[in-house]
């Protein structure tokens, strides 16, 4: 395949529960560290669940003006600085030249709910006149990706994907057709989202999806172990640099890794729960491995969805067996959620970047707290200690609420 027609990762910007950064995020996976602990962000008492994937010590007002800061609400203030790592990390600079040739994807699934709560809660304490007049572009699912765009000069086509928890893995997947169709030469791919609020916390508590292991908040996300019982609720931001493989090798930029191919499939079944055996990620799966040239066997690992609820962890697993038959027993597959929790919209693009890390450095980062065998779960899901070895080929899941199902495939490069 020429050089035009394929797509290379060139930098990685990573804000987690885990670092503020690319490398404190990474070492920290590897290392098998839990990003968990008790909810800061509000008072908590009262609620079901009372721990979450928080952030600690980030400061907006590290990259922006505090009146800059006091704008955008704090899914957006991630994305600007994980896009500033994955900008400089390539080594890419925006240019007059080059700026309508760069297009920006940045998703979220809920957008700015932090501002919404706090802006509601001022107009029942004092009412309509108090209501910023930023409310409304602070709460919008795309202005991550439209701040990113103006502070960056990023002039390509800009929006935000929107499909849940697979919001992300879209956005990097459409970054990648971009690319395919001509319509960009570079593209920031990625995601943010900020939901700790008491709404959102409150929400998904009702919906039955949160963990309620406040006593042990290192241990609650527990993806594929019999006793999970929920997901833990995480924020965060990661964005990608797309870019043509021959645009990237004539400036000598990094290569990370090739991005290979982009799956996805609907459930068209339920607004929460997953189809039965995993009929839509089977489909995603298919699609992804047949746009990649790959068979099953060529699959080094595979960072799955892996939620730590019953039902998605048990589906995927069907879901994996009946696209990889045999080699699903021998295929190392981990759930990065068990240490950042589930960073919903941004979860896609932060997962996509540990693949694309875990084939440059070799190593398959595990899945912790995995210590109670699921007859259903019974796959490799390399468990509580991290695999080294060469990987030639590592597979994204990204499954949102309304049955969207995403799957990319990511190579390890070769000119």
């Amino acid at each position: 395949m020429s050089l035009e027609r394929r797509v290379v990762i060139t930098g990685i910007g990573m804000v987690t529960p885990l670092g503020l950064d690319t490398k404190t995020s990474w070492k920290r996976l590897v290392a098998g560290e839990s990003g968990i602990g008790p909810i800061t962000a509000f008072d908590a008492e009262k609620f079901e669940t009372r721990i979450a994937g928080e952030i600690s010590d980030f400061d907006a007002t590290s990259f922006m003006t505090k009146k800059e800061a006091r704008r955008a609400d704090r899914f957006t203030q991630l994305a600007v600085a994980a896009t500033r790592e994955a900008l400089a990390s390539a080594d890419f600079i925006v240019t007059d030249a080059n700026a309508e040739r760069v297009a920006c994807l940045i998703a979220s699934g809920i957008g700015g709910i932090i501002t919404l709560c706090e802006q509601q809660n001022l107009l029942m304490e004092r009412g309509p006149d108090r209501i910023s007049p930023f409310l409304v572009p602070m709460i919008l699912v795309n202005m991550a990706s439209g701040v990113v765009s103006m502070r960056e000069g990023l002039k390509g086509l800009n929006f935000a994907p929107v499909s849940a928890c697979a919001s992300s893995g879209d956005a990097i997947g459409q970054g990648l057709q971009l690319i395919l169709a001509g319509d960009a030469d570079a593209v920031v791919a990625g995601g943010a989202e900020a939901p700790i609020s008491p709404l959102a916390v409150a929400g998904f508590n009702s919906a039955g999806a949160l963990s309620k292991n406040n006593a042990d908040p290192k241990g609650a996300s527990r993806p594929f172990d019999a006793t999970r019982d929920g997901f833990v609720m995480g924020e965060g931001a990661t964005t990608l640099l797309l870019e043509r493989a021959d645009h990237a090798i004539a400036r000598g930029a990094p290569i990370i890794a090739e991005l290979a191919a982009w799956g996805a499939a609907a459930d068209a079944h339920h607004i929460t729960m997953p189809a039965p055996g995993g009929e839509g990620a089977t489909r995603a799966m298919g699609i992804a491995l047949k746009k990649a040239g790959l068979e099953p066997k060529d699959i080094s690992y595979i960072n799955a969805h892996g939620t730590s609820t019953q039902a998605n962890d048990k589906y995927e697993t069907q879901a994996v067996k009946t696209v990889f038959g045999p080699e699903a027993y021998k295929t190392p597959i981990s759930s990065t959620k068990s240490m950042t929790g589930h960073l919903l919209g941004a979860a896609g693009a932060a997962e996509a970047a540990v693949c694309a890390l875990a084939i440059r450095d070799g190593v398959v980062p595990p899945t912790i707290n995995l210590e109670t065998p699921d007859p259903d779960c019974d796959l490799e899901y390399t468990a509580n200690l991290a695999r080294r070895g060469t990987l030639k080929a590592a597979m994204s899941n990204s499954l949102g609420f309304g049955g969207h199902n995403t799957s990319l495939v990511f190579k390890a490069w070769q000119a």
